[in-house]
C-alpha cells in the first residue's frame, strides 16, 4: 500500500507535469503515467521521477519535459526521503534549516544547488517567497529557483534582472540569534597584542570597580576611534592540545567605553558593561558589528585533524547551538561555511583473551558549522548532536551517512 507521505508526493508531481495533450493523449493518459512512474520508483527505492526540470507553476505552452526514472545511487548525494518538490521560503529559515529538508548530510548543499544552470562557488542569497524545486537531470538530484526553470523552459531570452531587495533580507545560513551574544563575546589576541594595549589605571570616581556611566583613566591611549573601544580582560590561554603551541589568550569583554579626553591620562567613559571593570583591564578596537551569514555549508577539501580547546561560557558538557573554540585556524584551511563532524574519542576496552588493552572508534558525536576563523583559532557553531560533547573531542571532515 502507498503511505499517506507518497500519496501527497504523488499528486503534488501530478500537479506539475505539463504533458503536451496531442492526438493520442489525454489526462487520464498523463495520471496513469505518473502513477506508474511513481509505483516504479517507489519499488526501486527512489522518492522521485526524474522530470529533466520541473517547469514553474503559471507557465504557458512550457517545452514539454522528458520523463524517466531516477536512481539515488547514480549520485553520493543523499536526499531525505520526504524531501519535498517544492519549498517556498519562509521568514526565519535559514540555510542549513533548508538543506535538512532536502539532504540527509547538509553540507551537500553545494552539490544540488545550480543556479543558471552552473553550479556556483560564491554563496548565492536566498530570499523569503522564493520557491525553490527539486528536479532530477541526468539522473542527479539538484535544486533550482523556480525562476531558473521558467526561463529554462521558454524560448524567450530574457536579460538578466537584478533582485531589488536589501541584503539584509536574504536568509542567513545559520541562526544569527545563536551566535549574536557571542560576536559581543571573547576573542583570541596574542600576547604581544594584550600588552601593547592601552589600560585602565583608575576610576574617576571612589569606586573599587567600574560600571557603565563611569569614567576610567587610561594609559598609552594614542589615538580616540571613532567605533570606540572594547575593555577586555585576559582570560585563559589558548594551547594545542596535541602540539603544545600557544595559539593565543582569550580576551574577555568586561564594557565599551568611547574617548572623552586626550592626554597622558586619558578620560573613557564607559558606555555600557557586561562585567565589572577592574584596573589592569586593557583597551582594544571595537570589532565591527557587521556580520556576514552568507556562506554555503560545505566540506573542506582536505583532512582537518583538529580538536575542541574551549567552549563559550565555560560548560562542561556541550550540546546544539553551543559555540566552542577550534585549535584550526586559516592557516589550517579552515574558512566560514567548512562543515566538520565532531567526534568522541573512543575508550579503551580489554583484550579477553590477550594482554593490553585496545583502542575503541571514534564515535559521531555532532556536526559543527565555521561561521569566524582567525589565523590559528576558529569559531564553530553545534547544529546537531547526537550525544554529550566536551572539550578535546575530536573534528573531521564529514563523510556522507556518517550519523547512521
Amino acid at each position: 500500500m502507498i503511505g499517506a507521505a507518497r500519496v501527497q508526493k504523488y499528486n503534488e508531481f501530478v500537479s506539475s507535469l505539463r504533458l503536451p495533450f496531442s492526438r493520442g493523449w489525454s489526462p487520464h493518459r498523463s495520471v496513469a503515467l505518473a502513477a506508474g512512474l511513481l509505483i516504479a520508483a517507489s519499488a526501486a527505492g527512489q522518492s522521485y521521477p526524474d522530470v529533466g526540470g520541473t517547469p514553474a507553476r503559471g507557465m504557458e505552452e512550457p517545452r514539454p519535459a522528458p520523463i524517466a526514472t531516477a536512481t539515488q545511487g547514480s549520485s553520493d548525494v543523499r536526499m531525505q526521503d520526504d524531501a519535498p518538490l517544492r519549498y517556498v521560503v519562509k521568514k526565519g529559515d535559514t540555510l542549513w534549516g533548508i538543506s535538512k529538508k532536502f539532504l540527509k548530510d547538509p553540507w551537500q548543499w553545494p552539490e544540488v544547488w545550480t543556479t543558471n544552470n552552473t553550479k556556483v562557488t560564491n554563496p548565492h542569497l536566498i530570499y523569503p517567497g522564493e520557491e525553490l524545486l527539486l528536479v532530477y537531470k541526468d539522473k542527479k538530484p539538484q535544486i533550482v529557483p523556480s525562476g531558473e526553470m521558467a526561463v529554462e523552459n521558454t524560448a524567450e531570452k530574457l536579460s538578466p534582472r537584478i533582485r531589488q531587495l536589501p541584503l539584509v533580507e536574504a536568509i542567513p545560513t545559520i541562526p544569527i540569534a545563536a551566535i549574536r551574544q557571542f560576536l559581543k563575546g571573547p576573542r583570541v589576541v596574542s600576547d604581544d597584542e594584550l600588552n601593547r594595549a592601552p589600560y585602565v589605571v583608575e576610576f574617576n570616581e571612589l569606586h573599587l570597580a567600574g560600571s557603565a556611566g563611569m569614567g576610567v583613566y587610561v594609559k598609552n591611549l594614542a589615538r580616540p576611534l571613532r567605533a570606540g573601544y572594547s575593555v577586555v580582560r585576559r582570560g585563559d590561554e589558548y594551547r594545542d592540545p596535541d602540539t603544545g603551541e600557544r595559539l593565543g589568550y582569550e580576551a574577555i569583554p568586561t564594557a565599551e567605553g568611547e574617548v572623552h579626553e586626550l592626554g597622558k591620562l586619558s578620560t573613557v567613559r564607559l558606555v555600557s558593561s557586561s562585567r565589572e571593570v577592574n584596573v589592569g583591564d586593557r583597551l582594544l578596537p571595537q570589532e565591527s558589528d557587521l556580520f556576514n551569514a552568507n556562506f554555503y555549508p560545505h566540506a573542506p577539501n582536505g583532512a582537518v585533524g583538529g580538536r575542541i580547546i574551549s567552549v563559550f561560557d565555560g560548560l562542561s558538557e556541550i550540546g546544539q547551538f553551543q559555540i566552542v573554540t577550534l585549535n584550526r585556524g586559516g592557516k589550517h584551511g579552515l574558512e566560514p561555511g567548512h562543515v566538520l563532524s565532531i567526534l568522541q574519542a573512543g575508550g579503551l576496552a580489554k583484550d579477553p583473551y590477550a594482554p593490553g588493552e585496545l583502542q575503541l572508534p571514534d564515535q559521531f558525536a555532532g556536526t559543527l558549522l565555521i561561521f569566524k576563523v582567525t589565523p590559528k583559532v576558529s569559531y564553530g557553531l553545534v547544529m546537531e548532536a547526537t550525544r554529550a560533547i566536551h572539550v578535546l573531542d575530536k573534528v573531521e571532515k564529514p563523510r556522507a551517512g556518517e550519523r547512521t
